[in-house]
């Protein structure tokens, strides 16, 4: 056996792996002979059948196989000891006068090889580091928003803008009869609300679908319709109240306090206004976080240029999915996905050069920390570290899982290594203006 490369340019190679009988032989050889050994033919007792007539009817067969497992190893083994650095996986090379009655073979493999580069984190343009916080209007909205989900639920005669009904919707036709309970405030339209003003238990009111709330998944809620056909369903219903209630805010007072912190954290309306504060600039810094790493990447896919084989990649697109696709259907693939490889480059780069790595223990440990946060909000804020240890394992088994959180992980990693190193404008802002700012 024989292989070779030979660098077409910079970003495209061609490995040729010349294949002779020595090297898949033995193991042809061995397996018709156990094919022999099995074979049953008129003629014959069980495993004497002429070795011709066996390799009449299997040995292009079992060559194939065994040359194509000789193949496939010395590729892997060859492209492992050069360290080439691959983009895409090796296209096989077409050969028409190919012929598997032969006894020496050559196979040829297009490569697609990563750019060289490097990439300069000095000259940062166009980025700024937001510091987002919680407004006076924003924390007062947050604990009134606490009161209202707290509150008590009182009957009243009529209904207003600000009550909740319960009733039954009803469409014979469409089999339509889900008792539900809604806010007024919640319909859309003054004709619809109007309907609703005023109103009172026993009144039955008609109603048009279409419409009626601004988001439809709410009209699936209250008419208990599948989702399929939600958007686009216009139907009248009748709606009977049964109730109308009108919510009585909690007190700010020590029994509202200890239904929110069971520990006793927080005794006083400044206390609960502070923690809410504290956790509102926690979550907004995510956003913030989350803002500038994208933004950084922009910076960065801009300002550093490299080439990419773009032929080899779309090639290979073409046949790299479950489905096959044309070139045109490539091409366009590749154009979408052309500026995520670009910063997946920049990514390892800045990772190799700055000796930034993922050991396994810091990923459980990173699990552990999420699977954590979801458990406190369940309530459990104490949970046992073997319980959590049980779970991360769990989790860190799903593939799918643990290449979602190392990709967090490795964001992380990077934003903080950034941070470090790269100098920013920064801005002081609400959460409202950030969301202009950056959303826009």
């Amino acid at each position: 056996m024989n292989i070779t490369k030979q660098n077409v340019d910079a970003l495209n190679a061609v490995v040729k792996i010349d294949i002779v009988a020595e090297d898949y032989q033995a193991k042809v050889n061995a397996e018709l002979e156990a094919r022999r050994k099995k074979a049953t033919h008129p003629g014959f007792r069980k495993g004497e059948a002429p070795m011709d007539l066996i390799k009449k009817q299997h040995e292009i067969e079992i060559v194939t196989e065994e040359v194509n497992k000789v193949v496939q190893d010395s590729l892997n083994k060859f492209l492992t000891e050069e360290k080439l650095d691959l983009l895409g996986n090796p296209l096989p090379v077409v050969n028409k006068d190919f012929r598997w009655d032969a006894k020496e073979y050559s196979f040829e493999f297009e490569l697609g090889l990563a750019p060289e580069f490097d990439v300069d984190l000095t000259p940062v343009k166009n980025v700024t580091k937001y510091s987002i916080f919680a407004t006076d209007e924003l924390l007062d909205k947050e604990i009134e928003n606490i009161q209202t989900r707290f509150g008590s639920q009182l009957p009243v005669d009529t209904a207003n803008e600000e009550a909740n009904v319960t009733g039954t919707f009803v469409n014979e036709e469409k089999e339509i009869n889900k008792k539900a309970t809604l806010s007024v405030k919640e319909i859309n339209g003054k004709a619809n609300l109007d309907k609703f003003v005023g109103a009172k238990a026993g009144d039955v009111l008609e109603l048009g679908t279409k419409g009626l709330f601004e988001d439809a998944h709410k009209l699936q809620e209250v008419l208990g319709v599948p989702h399929e056909g939600v958007h686009a369903l216009d139907v009248n219903v009748s709606f009977t109240i049964d109730q109308v209630t009108k919510t009585e805010p909690a007190p700010l007072e020590k029994e509202l306090f200890e239904k929110l912190f069971a520990d006793g954290s927080v005794t006083t309306t400044a206390e609960l206004k502070s923690k809410i504060k504290e956790d509102a600039e926690l979550q907004f810094e995510q956003h913030a976080d989350q803002q500038l790493l994208n933004a950084i990447t922009e910076e960065l896919v801009q300002n550093t240029k490299f080439d990419l084989p773009a032929t080899f990649l779309q090639k290979w697109l073409q046949t790299a999915g479950g489905k096959e696709l044309t070139i045109e259907q490539a091409a366009a693939e590749y154009s979408k996905s052309e500026k995520g490889l670009r910063y997946q480059l920049i990514e390892g780069k800045v990772m190799r050069d700055n000796d930034i790595k993922l050991e396994y223990a810091e990923l459980v440990d990173y699990a552990k920390g999420f699977i954590r946060s979801q458990m406190a909000q369940m309530g459990n804020v104490n949970p046992e570290e073997k319980e959590l240890n049980d779970i991360a394992g769990r989790v860190l088994q799903n593939q799918q899982e643990a290449h979602k959180l190392q990709s967090q992980l490795i964001s992380h990693k990077l934003l903080a290594f950034y941070k470090e190193k790269m100098t920013f404008d920064t801005k002081e802002v609400s959460y409202e203006d950030f969301v202009q700012e950056v959303y826009k």
